[in-house]
């Protein structure tokens, strides 16, 4: 894709984010439109930090796998394990792999399927929802959808039972794990978990759709298991360079289901090309998208960043 196209786009429609193109390790293409934060004109540079909602499974399922490598948990660890009378309508025979995998079937607090938009008000009491166990009360209460095991269905509320039985089997809090695990090993120096009512001035501040009104009542104060961790275009560089280094990407990037109704398969955490070897992460929430691709034998990486939901998808669809 001709680098003015990229412009074109983003003119078209508004874009405000960042798009980066690697090549081999060399950066191709570089550029921050639009702004950080309106109210203060404050313009978006490349160094920008962006929510990515659901890009942060890929973190979650990295850090479970950290914790299998030492024995801490398997893949056929059940949730019922470590859960002991907390979220009684997840089965006994639901396993850390059926949660990597969105095939665990149970309910989910925020249901893909369900009839809402990115920009509704979907979850209640977001400031309180700073630690894992703080979402106890929004993931109980949901009635399984179908048997462990028995098919794929994206479930956000099954990496958030994930982020809750790592810290149970570590002793330790999810974000310091992931701080530990693969932020720090990775060398994602401008990656971590912030408040949405404290952003720092190099993160973007995400809107709603078509307004200037901010997300801030709409995801959870401090993103957790299920995705909303920031992180910048070159920090996304790094990751999937560090990642396919690092011994994980053959488990966490070895197909597991086909998803045909996405036209891609998928891993543990990772969504992955339908024929081909390309890996990709990929959110959007209300605030946020976010796409990044990887081809391990080009060592290709493309990743846009937004700070509205559908924001990355135009520019996201035309340099797949």
């Amino acid at each position: 894709m001709a680098h003015e196209d990229i412009d074109r786009i983003a003119g078209d429609t508004g874009f405000s984010g960042v798009v980066r193109i690697d090549r081999a390790g060399e950066v191709e293409f570089e550029k921050a439109y639009g702004f950080a934060h309106r109210a203060h004109r404050v313009p978006t540079t490349v160094d920008t930090r962006f929510g990515i909602a659901s890009g942060g499974k890929g973190f979650t399922a990295l850090t479970v796998l950290s914790l299998v490598r030492e024995g801490a948990l398997t893949l056929g660890t059940t949730a019922r394990s470590l859960l002991g009378d907390d979220l009684p309508l997840i089965a006994g025979d639901v396993t850390v792999e059926h949660l990597l995998t969105h095939t665990s079937g149970i309910g989910d607090y925020l249901d893909e399927e369900g009839d809402w938009e990115a920009d509704d008000y979907v979850i209640s009491d977001v400031h309180r929802l700073t630690t894992t166990e703080a979402f106890l009360p929004l993931l109980d209460g949901h009635p399984a959808k179908f048997g462990a095991g028995e098919r794929f269905g994206y479930c956000n509320g099954g990496y958030v039972v994930l982020a809750l039985l790592a810290e149970r089997a570590s002793g330790r809090g999810y974000h310091d794990l992931v701080r530990d695990r693969v932020l720090d090993p990775f060398g994602l120096t401008r990656t971590g978990f912030l408040r949405s009512d404290e952003l720092p001035g190099d993160a973007a501040v995400g809107y709603l759709d078509g307004v200037d009104r901010t997300n801030v009542f709409h995801l959870p104060v401090l993103a957790n298991g299920d995705g909303g961790i920031y992180t910048t275009a070159g920090d996304m560089t790094k990751f999937w360079r560090a990642l396919f280094a690092s011994g994980y990407a053959d488990e966490a990037v070895r197909p597991r289901h086909d998803v045909p109704e996405e036209s891609l398969r998928y891993g543990l955490g990772f969504w992955l090309h339908r024929t081909g070897d390309t890996v990709l992460l990929a959110g959007y929430d209300a605030g946020q998208s976010f796409k990044s691709t990887h081809d391990p034998h080009t060592g290709t990486t493309a990743t846009v960043l937004s700070n509205t939901a559908p924001g990355a998808w135009p520019i996201a669809r035309a340099i797949r």
